[in-house]
């Protein structure tokens, strides 16, 4: 099948880590940001960290936006659900999500909450023309990649007067998050993560382009290459960072030629432009306050702002006692470092949204079996 055969093709993959293994010095390490979920999952689905050479290592980042939305934004959407008699349309991945007190989604659905799941946002504007009597929330969330949609609908709702449709706007920005990883040395616990370069993301980079990340690359020397999700895509793009950081480059380089353009989807952008405004400051889980990281419905079109709409109640958020969630998605933990995992920790009793999430990177370790320890034999 063209496009996904070629780049899973074993003889290939042993290739390239012959020459990542060649040209990765031996009296140094390297440490390279996988920002993107999908790539955590690519790389543990396929092997691939078991073809680097053992002073290649892969960093779990905060790629996954169910992941790093903040358990205050979950509250608040619960209590849109539970407190304000309103329909809520959610994606799937966003049920299970644990919040305050463990309460998601799920079991405030159970409890009697209308909160209905949505493969996309035409089905949310579907349910408004349905309701006309009930007050519909959709759950906007996700980067780049999800944001047109959301514009788009809003934009729809706007053309056909549904005045009992407005959206919980929780989209995210990927640029200014990983500036804030590269800016923010002390972090509260754990330290910060070394990174020597990044493998930046592949659909959302279809939208923004590569020329975004072209200021952060340059004012913090650190190389990015935006990489498909395919095992051949990471390795290559593994190879294309380990010959930046030997000749001392911090560039911007595409491997996702295919898709990825520099300037990116502009139709895309454009109607971004017109429907959202960038926040001040937005709180990323593991994060916290990111400057400029994320968007909101603009003066025009608050009208569908769901928050201008509702008035939400002040409440004191707080995480899983013990869940190293937060830690995980700066890359300074990994999944197997959390006392949690795999024991009261599983899919099937999630304490975080990495869990949760068909992204996150617990899930990964859990999914591809590697939260068991290699025999001492086997080492690298």
């Amino acid at each position: 099948m063209r496009y996904i055969s070629e780049f899973r093709d074993a003889a290939l993959a042993h290739r390239l880590a012959k020459a990542i293994a060649a040209e990765a010095r031996a009296d140094r390490e390297y440490h390279f940001m996988e920002f993107c979920g999908g790539h955590t999952h690519a790389i543990f689905r396929y092997g691939v960290q078991d073809l680097m050479p053992q002073n290649v290592q892969f960093v779990h980042g905060p790629g996954c936006p169910v992941c790093v939305l903040p358990v205050r934004r979950l509250d608040d959407a619960i209590e849109l659900a539970e407190c304000q008699d309103v329909i809520l349309c959610t994606y799937g991945d966003m049920m299970r999500v644990p919040g305050t007190g463990r309460q998601s989604l799920i079991r405030a659905k159970a409890e009697g909450a209308d909160i209905r799941m949505v493969y996309s946002t035409l089905d949310a504007l579907k349910i408004a023309r349905e309701n006309p009597d009930r007050e519909i929330v959709f759950f906007a969330i996700g980067f780049e990649t999800t944001t047109p949609p959301t514009a788009v609908a809003i934009k729809q709702a706007e053309a056909e007067d549904l005045g009992n449709f407005s959206v919980f706007c929780n989209h995210v920005l990927t640029p200014p998050a990983i500036a804030h990883i590269l800016d923010s040395p002390d972090f509260e616990s754990g330290g910060p993560a070394r990174v020597d370069g990044f493998l930046g993301p592949s659909h959302v980079s279809t939208v923004i382009g590569s020329k975004p990340y072209e200021s952060t690359s340059c004012a913090y020397r650190k190389p990015v290459v935006i990489a498909g999700f395919e095992p051949l895509d990471v390795m290559q793009s593994v190879l294309m960072l380990v010959r930046q950081v030997n000749e001392d480059r911090a560039e911007v380089e595409n491997e996702y030629t295919r898709v990825v353009r520099r300037d990116g989807n502009r139709k895309a952008q454009a109607l971004m432009a017109e429907v959202l405004d960038v926040r001040e400051s937005f709180e990323w889980r593991g994060l916290g306050d990111v400057p400029k990281s994320a968007l909101r419905i603009n003066d025009r079109h608050r009208a569908f702002d769901a928050e201008n709409r509702f008035a939400l109640t002040e409440k004191q958020s707080r995480e899983v006692k013990s869940c190293e969630c937060p830690a995980v998605l700066r890359g300074v933990k990994k999944p197997t470092e959390c006392k949690l995992f795999g024991t009261v920790c599983t899919p099937d009793n999630p304490m975080g949204a990495c869990m949760v999430s068909s992204e996150g990177a617990c899930a990964a370790y859990w999914s591809y079996r590697r939260n068991r320890q290699a025999p001492a034999s086997d080492a690298r």
